[in-house]
């Protein structure tokens, strides 16, 4: 990334901040915005002044939400250190006391998996709840010898997850450039043979096979693909989705019920769901 550029930051406070900071996150980072800062009352988003248009949040659907009161000022920055940016606000974390999620410059965990991240400007740190859970349902699953589909990939954390529990072979896939190449580098730093990624959507599947699918997606990309998700399993193959809440849960089950996807577990954590399927 180019730290010389000049950028305009917007600065946001959002209430209430959860849900609200993580939809209106996703939502910039699909307009165009590149770097994101939590803070106490909201969130400060960065682009790059030669992306910026006028007219970038009349797309921005949180801000119309009633259910949501959300302020907002601009200016323009120049220099911005996003790697001192970066390493202020992220923070390592543990999940089950079992896996760990860090950067270079963290210590070394003494957890039985030790993962390694730089994010940049991907999701999945496993910060987000959704990347949290995702991360329980992959430590609660056997994963020895299993081939795996990771959709929507990220920063490719549950990737590297799968394949230190022994997956064989995995597919880390996502449609942005950014997330692409941060797996390779994240792919790369902890040391995993077994993972290939690539660019791309669910088109690029065809007629592969997996015994696990892991989609941390958005609800409407992840109804739209639950059919061909189903058509890549194996017999008594295993679908985890994240990327929604509680009450999107009877639309994506009644969409699985139709592709003969049953739903044996779900976990909860702060209003947003991750659902376990398994193919008849």
């Amino acid at each position: 990334m180019d730290t010389d550029s000049t950028y305009i930051a917007y600065y946001f406070e959002v209430e209430p901040l959860s849900p609200g900071v993580e939809i209106l996150i996703a939502e910039l980072g699909y307009a165009g915005f590149e770097s994101f800062v939590e803070t106490p009352k909201g969130v400060t988003a960065y682009i790059q002044k030669k992306e910026h248009l006028p007219t970038m949040l009349e797309n921005i659907f949180i801000l119309q939400n009633t259910s949501f009161s959300i302020q907002y000022s601009f200016e323009e920055i120049e220099q911005v250190n996003w790697n001192a940016k970066w390493e202020e606000n992220f923070h390592p974390i543990l999940v089950d006391d079992r896996c760990a999620v860090r950067a270079p410059f963290h210590e070394k965990s003494s957890a039985a998996y030790d993962i390694v991240i730089e994010p940049k400007m991907s999701f999945g740190t496993g910060h987000h709840e959704t990347t949290h859970m995702m991360i329980q349902f992959i430590l609660d699953t056997d994963f020895n010898d299993k081939t795996v589909l990771d959709m929507g990939c990220g920063t490719g954390v549950l990737a590297i997850l799968t394949e230190m529990k022994g997956a064989t072979t995995v597919e880390a896939i996502d449609i942005d450039q950014w997330c692409f190449l941060n797996s390779i580098e994240n792919v790369e730093r902890n040391s995993c043979q077994h993972i290939k990624v690539s660019k791309g959507d669910a088109r690029i599947l065809k007629s592969k096979k997996f015994d696990i699918i892991i989609a941390n997606i958005n609800r409407n990309i992840l109804i739209q693909d639950i059919p061909t998700y189903a058509t890549c399993l194996n017999a008594n193959g295993l679908l985890f989705l994240s990327g929604f809440y509680n009450n999107d849960i009877p639309m994506i089950q009644e969409v699985c019920a139709d592709y003969n996807l049953s739903l044996e577990s779900q976990i909860s954590r702060n209003d947003w769901v991750a659902l376990k399927f398994k193919i008849n």
